[in-house]
């Protein structure tokens, strides 16, 4: 087995803030309801991008789906395509659960969502399942993931000489037919306001190939480690992205910067143009 660790600081996400946004996200999704398909917010507007196709309007069952033209419109490339988008489970105070199927490039993969009370969320699961119907088992993959909110947040209120938490309050793991990976994340509060994350991914092979594994992490094991360090560096860039582009909003005014975004297209990427050359200069 190897066994790959990388500590980071981020800039710190208001506990308030974020769950004063979930609970906003829900009851506007609550309150909304479907005409025609569309579906409506409560000033009538309708939400970008979604139709209701099958059954009824945020009753366990119903599916959903992009309006066909309006996927891949002001986006930079080409994304999977979703075929549906399943409600499992709607109880707003309690569990919110969707499941949607995607093709991307071959590979079909089923990709499910749980969240537990949704108002101030308590805790995320995520689940992935993939496989090409025209590969064999080396083209098939499953992963589960659950992020404990609560955990979290208790974390980050432990004193600095305090030991870290038994649990991490992320862990996801994965698995393939070659072999299986378990990553957690733990946060501990910095004296700055930042948050130091702590990353930490384990492989290992399976059965039979676990020798073969384990000569090819032995000879791999720097490029390997690099490409982790690489892989965590650049989501504490995107993470800096994201937040600088949340809005610094409470009450109403956060309630109507959400409604905003979810009934307006996204803005179109901007190309950066390309260096022009200089003309040749004449004799």
């Amino acid at each position: 087995m190897a066994r790959f660790e990388h500590t980071v600081t981020v800039a710190a996400l208001d506990r308030g803030w974020f769950e004063e946004t979930a609970g906003h996200v829900v009851d506007l999704f609550e309150a909304s309801r479907e005409q025609d398909g569309a579906i409506l917010l409560p000033d009538g507007r309708p939400v970008h991008g979604l139709r209701l196709l099958k059954g009824r309007h945020l009753q366990p069952g119903a599916e959903y789906g992009e309006i066909p033209g309006e996927k891949d419109e002001g986006r930079g490339g080409p994304e999977p395509a979703v075929e549906a988008a399943v409600l499992r489970e709607w109880r707003p105070s309690r569990v919110i659960e969707v499941e949607s199927h995607a093709v991307d490039e071959g590979m079909s993969m089923r990709v499910g969502v749980r969240l537990r009370e949704p108002r101030a969320p308590k805790s995320l699961e995520l689940s992935l399942d993939g496989h090409n119907p025209e590969g064999g088992s080396l083209y098939r993959f499953s992963g589960r993931a659950k992020a404990d909110l609560h955990a979290w947040w208790a974390a980050l209120d432990l004193p600095p000489a305090a030991p870290p938490p038994a649990r991490a309050p992320v862990v996801g793991k994965a698995v393939h037919r070659l072999g299986k990976a378990r990553l957690t994340v733990t946060p501990r509060a910095a004296g700055d306001g930042s948050w130091r994350v702590s990353v930490v991914l384990s492989v290992r092979g399976r059965w039979l190939l676990r020798p073969v594994a384990a000569v090819g992490l032995f000879f791999a094991r720097k490029p390997v480690e690099r490409g982790f360090r690489e892989a965590v560096d650049s989501s504490v860039e995107e993470w800096a992205e994201m937040l600088a582009e949340l809005p610094r909003l409470r009450g109403e005014a956060l309630r109507a910067e959400i409604a905003d975004a979810l009934t307006e297209p996204p803005q179109p990427v901007a190309e950066e143009p390309e260096p022009s050359e200089p003309a040749p200069k004449s004799l």
